[in-house]
């Protein structure tokens, strides 16, 4: 099934709450950090994210179909952090979730092919493919053009996997460069009619392609517009929640049908607790509970 109709159906059985792993050691409870002090420090924090986010993904199950990890705080922990992120990808798998790879990733030739089969297919050792993260979909960024974004794409169509394009991050500087005026126009629509091209011909049956867009829930004006400019794309929607974003805000993301967007929590959902809380479970699962009902079309 290509990724545009696997997130469709994701999307119709559970909503479009997307629920971002973004694990912080001082932030994790403390009943977990305990379990494993006496290891070496980045092997004891890598064992204890891996434990974390197993968890929360069970606890979120029942309100999300859609897990992002953000692979920095994992790269962060080494080797260690690697055999994490790794664990984490195979319980998502596993667990029915479509997965996000969120990497940001972004390069040309050969360097953008290795960054794609990593997250896609694996890498071709000798006359056999090795699988590393089988993700889902991966977040790429645009900035060096089509020759960059060309081996991302021809990865993800041969793999049936898609990917997520910055279109119009949520950040406070985001304005920078995307909002310069080039030839009567921000740059962020120039990437959004590149985008809308790239996607075409990948719309599936769910009437959605395999080429989406980021597009941050802290430019609600900014959203509306790209909804009506990319109405065949998928919309990636950080910025809800911790970040200031709320659910009348994302609206405009949505199609008529429902579909259409997927909307990131990450803070919000997986850290509505104090580390020595020891309700934190419950926490997890009310915070989830209430933004899937919040972020339901």
């Amino acid at each position: 099934m290509p990724f545009a109709d696997r997130l469709a159906d994701a999307v119709r059985r559970k909503g479009p709450l997307c629920v971002g792993l973004d694990p912080r050691w001082e932030s994790l409870p403390t009943a977990i950090r305990g379990r494993h002090y006496g290891r070496p420090p980045l092997d004891q924090a890598a064992r204890a994210i891996a434990d974390f986010c197993l968890k929360v993904m069970h606890l979120v199950g029942p309100f999300a179909g859609i897990v992002k990890p953000q692979a920095a705080f994992f790269e962060l922990l080494g080797p260690a952090g690697m055999d994490a992120l790794k664990s984490v990808m195979l319980l998502a798998r596993d667990s029915g979730f479509v997965t996000i790879l969120d990497a940001k990733r972004g390069d040309i030739a050969t360097t953008a092919t290795a960054y794609a089969d990593a997250a896609f297919a694996g890498a071709q050792i000798d006359r056999g493919r090795s699988v590393v993260w089988d993700a889902d979909a991966l977040t790429i960024n645009p900035y060096l053009g089509r020759d960059a974004v060309e081996p991302f794409l021809t990865a993800a169509k041969a793999a049936d996997r898609g990917v997520f394009v910055l279109v119009r991050t949520s950040n406070p500087g985001a304005g920078l460069f995307q909002d310069l005026v080039c030839d009567g126009k921000p740059v962020y629509r120039h990437v959004a009619e590149a985008v809308a091209a790239w996607n075409a011909p990948t719309v599936g049956g769910c009437g959605l392609g395999d080429v989406g867009a980021v597009v941050g829930a802290t430019h609600p004006a900014e959203l509306r517009e790209l909804r009506a400019a990319m109405p065949d794309v998928w919309l990636l929607v950080p910025g809800y929640g911790a970040q200031g974003g709320t659910a009348a805000d994302v609206k405009a993301a949505y199609r008529p049908d429902g579909l259409g967007a997927v909307v990131n929590s990450s803070r919000g959902v997986t850290f509505p607790f104090h580390p020595d809380d020891p309700d934190w479970e419950a926490k997890v699962s009310a915070a989830a509970a209430k933004a899937a009902a919040e972020l339901r079309p």
